[in-house]
């Protein structure tokens, strides 16, 4: 996020896939929605017998922990002493957890497909990159979109007045939401289903070319 206030300057964020309300100038959690204790360990508890081969991840505060089989991609160095099980650092709610296939037994869609089945009733759940058999765990009824709409409903606005992009299913709900939204042409193959218009692919300037023409800027 400090890359995005270098550019912006300005403004708050949601992150975490609406788990968490952030101000981008003095780098601080506003509001968080959190995923309870319980809720975590039922969670894992179902996974792991719908899905042996399953690892888990989780982060609260500034805190990143994994287990020894959770191989991660992005956030590798974060968490340099990984545990065997991860209900050894569930010891706080949570804003976010993760669970993966490390060996790529399933992808992301199918693992989705799982867990809305086994745990759908306990958290939200949903990913990101539809290749890494990687799912990404928030609080029940917490998303982009549900806390779009929240933080926008106080600013006294409507969906009316935001506009949204989105290439994967963690950015779904919004693209419901918002009366003008962009699913990415090179996202996932839902994304069309779920927002009200298709933006060129990320590698040709999609999004600039859709925010040019909402601002009529001259070429």
């Amino acid at each position: 996020m400090r890359e995005i206030k270098d550019t912006f300057g300005f403004g708050n964020a949601i992150c975490a896939n609406g788990a968490m309300h952030y101000d981008l100038m003095k780098e601080e959690v506003i509001e968080e929605w959190l995923i309870p204790l319980d809720n975590q360990f039922e969670f894992v508890k179902r996974m792991r017998a719908a899905v042996p081969s399953i690892s888990f991840a989780t982060e609260y505060g500034d805190d990143f922990h994994h287990e020894s089989a959770y191989v991660p991609r992005w956030d590798v160095g974060v968490d340099m002493a990984p545990v065997l099980r991860i209900e050894e650092k569930l010891l706080k709610p949570a804003f976010k957890m993760l669970a993966r296939c490390s060996d790529y037994e399933f992808t992301s869609d199918e693992l989705l497909e799982i867990a809305l089945r086994e745990v759908g009733d306990l958290v939200t759940i949903t990913h990101s990159n539809a290749n890494e058999a990687l799912l990404e765990i928030s609080a029940l009824g917490v998303s982009k979109g549900e806390t779009l709409a929240k933080l926008t409903a106080r600013l006294g606005f409507t969906s009316k007045d935001v506009v949204t992009f989105g290439d994967n299913p963690n950015d779904f709900s919004m693209l419901k939401w918002a009366d003008r939204s962009w699913a990415m042409a090179d996202g996932h193959v839902d994304g069309p289903k779920n927002a009200k218009f298709v933006a060129d692919p990320h590698h040709l300037d999609g999004v600039a070319i859709v925010i040019e023409g909402l601002l009529a800027l001259p070429e």
